[in-house]
């Protein structure tokens, strides 16, 4: 029996980010000390569930955990793709959680994916299913992924704590592998669209967020439009809520987006501010606040905004052994995290330079040159 060698980490952090990349690179990982520390120790649900995602989605996946969940041994397989799957992700976390790196996994599988989640399409703590419908899906074009079936539908809205959303994400397959970019034109922003949705309140709460959001946006810029989505019935969950996504689109086809949701914390949530009134705020704070974060984010310049960093290293270690060159704002934490694990799973090294005229980063890497394997051969 040949003896598995394992990539060993130790705590909760990144964990998501460990098991795309331990999978996309066939490295099997040991994470030990997972919370040890804690009052509940060990994965939490929406990591659970994640796990349980990736067995979904690839054949010969293995996971093994501990009794108390502080020690976890993944070792990856062949990602399938496949039609007609369905996952429950749970309350305690968004749908934009399981996303990210299922978008990612789907590009490099046997088959095209085609999965509908289950779960809170809107909250304040992941990015959006309208960020990623709007903004993200329009990132992964850049890197040459088809736009024929590539595509997330939102079939009902879900909002914590009780959810009830449904989104039908289908992914394509990449053919040989993606292609590198020299991305680093921002443009100067041209229109903003948005979308102001809200579920089982009244509508009155969308109409306030863009008169709020707009009075910010008028006074910069001529074209702008954010659209209401109101849900009822079946398709509007199982709790009230309100929200908005917009997003910027430069001249240059960048996408700079920025979100958030209001409804009542989930239950976990609910334990610290017990003794205080329960405060939401109104939708016009929303809306000034949602145009604020959004300007805030051009104004650090670079080609996406801050949660997509992320992804963006990801996308450009994954490119053909090509130079990809790259224009980021300032580097977020998580970003930074990203480009240390992309150097211990993929070997690749992004060689980061200051511009101090703009105040922005440029990023340069030679990618990996991951092609797909797994796929039929015609």
């Amino acid at each position: 029996m040949v003896k598995t060698n394992y990539m060993r980490f130790q705590g909760s952090q990144n964990l998501r980010l460990r098991l795309l990349l331990s999978t996309l690179s066939s490295t099997p990982i040991l994470i030990d000390q997972i919370r040890s520390n804690e009052t509940i120790p060990g994965l939490r649900p929406h990591e659970v569930s994640l796990l349980r995602l990736l067995e979904k989605v690839c054949d010969d996946c293995h996971v093994e955990i501990n009794e108390t969940g502080t020690k976890l041994k993944y070792k990856p397989g062949i990602v399938m793709g496949g039609k007609y799957l369905t996952h429950d992700c749970g309350l305690s976390r968004s749908i934009g959680y399981f996303l990210e790196p299922l978008i990612v996994l789907g590009l490099f599988g046997k088959r095209p994916l085609s999965i509908n989640l289950k779960g809170i399409t809107n909250d304040a703590k992941d990015p959006s299913v309208d960020t990623f419908r709007s903004t993200t899906l329009n990132i992964l074009k850049r890197f040459g992924v088809p736009s024929e079936g590539l595509q997330l539908k939102i079939e009902s809205r879900g909002v914590p704590p009780l959810g009830g959303g449904e989104v039908a994400l289908s992914v394509p397959i990449v053919h040989s592998n993606l292609t590198a970019v020299n991305w680093i034109d921002e443009g100067m922003v041209k229109r903003i669209r948005g979308v102001s949705f809200s579920t089982r309140v009244s509508t009155q709460f969308e109409n306030t967020i863009i008169h709020s959001a707009r009075g910010i946006f008028n006074n910069l810029l001529p074209d702008v439009r954010i659209f209401t989505d109101h849900k009822a019935g079946a398709q509007a969950g199982k709790s009230p809520g309100f929200g908005v996504s917009l997003v910027a689109e430069t001249t240059s086809g960048c996408y700079i987006s920025a979100d958030t949701a209001v409804s009542y914390p989930r239950r976990e949530e609910t334990t610290e501010i017990e003794d205080e009134k329960l405060d939401l705020k109104t939708a016009d704070v929303v809306g000034v606040q949602i145009a604020s974060a959004l300007l805030a984010e051009i104004e650090q310049g670079g080609v996406v905004d801050s949660t997509h960093q992320g992804l963006l290293y990801v996308l450009c270690a994954l490119c053909p052994q090509d130079v990809s060159k790259i224009r980021v704002g300032k580097l977020s934490p998580y970003g930074i995290e990203v480009l240390r694990l992309i150097k211990d799973f993929l070997g690749v090294k992004f060689a980061i330079k200051p511009d101090p005229s703009s105040g922005t980063v440029i990023l340069k890497c030679v990618g990996c040159g991951l092609k797909n394997l797994s796929r039929k051969l015609s």
